[in-house]
Order: structure tokens, then sequence, then C-alpha cells
């Protein structure tokens, strides 16, 4: 029986096939390397996002292995984030003050209960979290409750609004510890991306648990939508 790899290309398009023939699929490469093979493999007509992924030697079921942030990126992410901020007297007031796209409180929650989603991230000060908790059917699946761990939960709202609108990534280990981060789009610089990327492996090393036993650091992919993964060495990063 044929054995299949991550890059089985029977059922892949034409320029996937011939962006795979610009580089080893076989070989570590150094971030700045898969930076600019990235962008030299992204064959999509709109302006690819840039994904990091990280294969962490955690088990995500255990609490205190649990890997989770979020990080400003010296870059940005490449796109414009619309922030609704849960608030109130001058708590709103700041958050107005800072470019929130909408602040309030009950009359919020209503409008988002009878179907308004035009935004992509919630902040909420923490007294205001019994009137957030009520969405919880409508923010958890689309990822979007406000986490103290994310800096979404927080008086200091001002400051969260900014760093959302200057561009910053969340991490968060899945069920298989691996870690997805989003680092900017394939228009950026190599060096844009290196920059961007640099600064999510350094909250990773910073994020890990003091009960991982063994490897930490598994393994390290980019890639642009749509495009192949390139490999990047993990023992550069291992202490």
């Amino acid at each position: 029986m044929e054995k299949k790899s991550g890059h089985d290309t029977k059922k892949r398009g034409k320029k996937y096939r011939a962006s795979l023939k610009k580089f080893d699929i076989t070989k570590n490469y150094t971030f700045p390397e898969a930076c600019q093979l990235v962008k030299d493999t992204s064959y999509t007509k709109f302006d690819s996002s840039v994904d990091l992924a990280v294969n962490l030697g955690v088990d995500p079921a255990h609490a205190d292995q649990m890997v989770r942030g979020a990080v400003p990126l010296p870059h940005g992410i490449g796109k414009t984030i619309r922030v609704v901020v849960f608030a109130r007297g001058d708590k709103a007031a700041e958050a107005e003050k800072a470019g929130a796209d909408s602040v309030g409180a009950d009359d919020l929650a209503t409008k988002i209960q009878e179907g308004w989603m035009d935004f992509d991230t919630v902040v909420a000060t923490p007294d205001m979290m019994g009137v957030v908790g009520k969405l919880g059917k409508v923010l958890g699946p689309r990822g979007l409750m406000p986490n103290p761990k994310l800096g979404t939960v927080t008086f200091e709202v001002g400051k969260a609004i900014k760093e959302l609108k200057a561009g910053r990534t969340e991490y968060r280990a899945d069920k298989g510890g691996i870690v997805h981060a989003l680092i900017g789009k394939a228009s950026f610089s190599a060096e844009q991306l290196a920059e961007n990327g640099q600064v999510v492996m350094d909250a990773l090393m910073r994020a890990k648990p003091a009960s991982v036993k063994g490897m930490y650091l598994k393994k390290i992919t980019l890639s642009a939508s749509m495009g192949p993964g390139v490999k990047i060495d993990p023992a550069v990063y291992r202490t």
C-alpha cells in the first residue's frame, strides 16, 4: 500500500503541484527562508493569509497544559479589526475615544442576540461579564467570547482596543496540541513576516507549561492560504 504524506498531490490542482517544485518538502528551513518560500509559493488571486502552525508536546486535556494567549505583532496582521466593547460610564467613554466600533451594555447584547455580527472581536470590562455571559451560545461557537487570558476582559479597555486595532494575533492549542496563529499576509515582506513570527514563537516559549515533560516544540510549519506548508527547523528554539 502506498504511503500517503502531508503533501499528497493526487487531489491537488496544478498551481499547488507547481508550488511544491519550488522547495524541498523534506527540508527544515530557517524562519526567514520559510517566509520567502511562502511568498514565492502563494498562488491565490487574493492576498493570502500566512499561518504559523506549531505542534507542541502538550496535552490540552489537562488544564495545566493548555497553551493560549494573544500577542501584538510589530507589523500587524494585514486586516482591519472591528472591535465592540461592553462597558458603562467612564470606561464606555474611554472605549469610544480609543476607536471602538461599537460600545454598549444591555442594548448591545440585545442587538447581538437579534443577529447583528458585524465585528471581529469583543472586549468587556469585568463588571459586564454578567451581561456578556448571556451571549455564550452566540459568541462561544465563533470564538468571540471575551477572555482574561486574551486580554479581552479588562478595565484597560483603551489599551486593549489599540492593540487589537494595531494588529494582534491569538493562539490556542487544539485537541492535538497544535497552535495556529495568523502572522500576516503574503503581501508582507519576508522580513515583516519573520519578525511577526518571531514574536509568536517567543510568546509560545514563554507560555511553556511547567508540567510538560519531554520535547515541547515538535514541529513548526508556515503556509499561505491554500498553499503548501514549509517546515521550519524547531531546534533553533529548543532550550
